[in-house]
């Protein structure tokens, strides 16, 4: 009997569409899955498992069935999406229970190219923290478990890593899509502003945030962001020759870089060399002003989401970040230093095609309860491990994070490619020669 668990979106997709097996069948045994392992993992908040399986049904019964790109396939949602009949709860006891009377856009797209929520995904409350624990979960990465999966798209891309389904949606408001794919093991996409449909919260962070898809393959990304994107899957192309910068600075003063992370680089480095490409070490001019621009924005998203919600029912370490942050809603919204780094960073990106960066600058933290801890103890642990993402969300640009390599844990470690506006494609070109070249293991052991 063949097993569909840990198989890619790609092959289920076919194989459904080929009438090899049913919708029902691949959902059901995603779910097993799922009841088997998420135990020890934590990746869902709530399980969809009849309403799954009926709307398997319903894919079955489709008059479009054979043209659908996501026939039959199971995918997860981060639980800041609406998805219709359930509840979003956004990790927080302040959050209403109230079902969603639609689903948001995103969700509805993935529904129609064919796939079929199997459920919603843990998050840190409001999705702030780069580490995904609360009160309604905790996330482990499925490689360490003794890790936290990171955040705040950690129960998707635990879900995903632990093959409990084979894609997941996300969103990235600071390296909240790469920073869980980064730890994890996945390939992910933050696409630039304005490709995906956003509308995350209240804020969506001033337009940092952007949806976008957590994937075991290039090609199931590629597949899947062409759903949310409302378009048909383009070719693969070869990019050419590219000017490749590579640095392994870190961005924040006093972070630096630990040997496995920069060694990925290199060897990521090392392989686009050997595929024609035109690489060279090379620092972008970061601003010395880019940590504070990037915390006035960080707790202004969070004040924003914050305004409707019963402070009382916050957890402390949320009620602090959103109190810094209401003085810096307005510049925020303004946008101005956002402009500022925009046209700080342009020339550099006229010099070079793609940057090439660590992923992160050394492992998630532990999977403990951070949400317990204080503001400052959180602050500190996330940017001392992730210091390399929010630059990217501040200017709208796209950005991938990659496998590359493993840790001496024997986890995943990853590399980052970033990319001018417009270029997803490019960047997702690129991400296939390095799968080529440096081949990753696509699912955790779990057991």
């Amino acid at each position: 009997m063949t097993s569909w668990a840990g198989r890619t979106a790609a092959e289920i997709s076919a194989a459904v569409r080929e009438k090899r097996v049913t919708p029902r069948e691949v959902v059901a045994e995603h779910l097993a899955r799922i009841e088997r392992f998420d135990g020890r993992v934590g990746a869902f908040r709530t399980v969809r498992a009849e309403a799954a399986l009926a709307e398997a049904e319903e894919v079955a019964a489709r008059g479009d069935f054979a043209d659908l790109p996501l026939a039959g396939v199971p995918v997860a949602v981060k639980d800041n999406l609406s998805v219709r009949g359930e509840s979003r709860r956004v990790g927080s006891a302040a959050t209403p229970h109230t079902p969603a009377e639609e689903d948001h856009v995103t969700v509805a797209r993935l529904r129609a190219a064919g796939a079929v929520v199997v459920g919603l995904t843990n998050v840190p409350e409001l999705c702030v923290f780069g580490t995904t624990d609360g009160v309604l979960g905790t996330s482990r990465n499925p490689w360490d478990p003794t890790r936290s999966a990171g955040g705040s798209s950690g129960g998707s891309a635990a879900a995903v890593a632990a093959g409990m389904v084979p894609i997941a949606l996300g969103n990235d408001g600071m390296g909240s899509l790469r920073i869980p794919a980064a730890n994890c093991g996945l390939v992910t996409i933050k696409p630039g502003h304005g490709v995906v449909p956003t509308g995350t919260g209240n804020s969506d962070w001033f337009g940092l945030s952007e949806n976008g898809p957590l994937a075991t393959t290039v090609e199931d990304t590629r597949l899947m962001l062409s759903v949310l994107t409302g378009t048909e899957p383009g070719p693969r192309c070869e990019p050419g020759a590219l000017r490749v910068a590579v640095s392994l600075r870190s961005p924040l003063a006093g972070v630096t870089i630990s040997r496995p992370y920069a060694t990925a680089a290199r060897e990521a480095a090392e392989a686009l060399m050997k595929a024609g490409h035109q690489v060279r070490r090379a620092d972008p001019p970061y601003p010395m002003s880019l940590p504070l621009t990037s915390l006035m924005h960080w707790t202004a998203g969070t004040a924003a989401d914050a305004q409707q919600l019963d402070r009382r029912l916050l957890t402390r370490r949320t009620r602090v970040h959103a109190t810094l942050g209401r003085p810096f809603v307005a510049p925020a919204r303004a946008g101005a230093s956002r402009e500022q780094l925009r046209r700080r960073l342009e020339p550099f990106f006229a010099d070079h095609d793609v940057l090439l960066t660590p992923a992160l600058a050394r492992r998630s933290p532990q999977a403990a309860p951070w949400h317990e801890r204080g503001w400052l103890r959180n602050v500190l642990a996330n940017t001392n491990y992730s210091p390399l993402t929010p630059a990217w969300n501040l200017t709208g640009w796209p950005a991938m994070s990659v496998p590359c390599g493993t840790l001496p844990s024997g986890a995943p470690c990853a590399v980052q490619l970033v990319g001018r506006p417009g270029t997803e494609s490019r960047l997702l070109s690129l991400a296939e020669q390095l799968e080529e070249k440096i081949p990753w293991r696509r699912t955790a052991p779990v057991n």
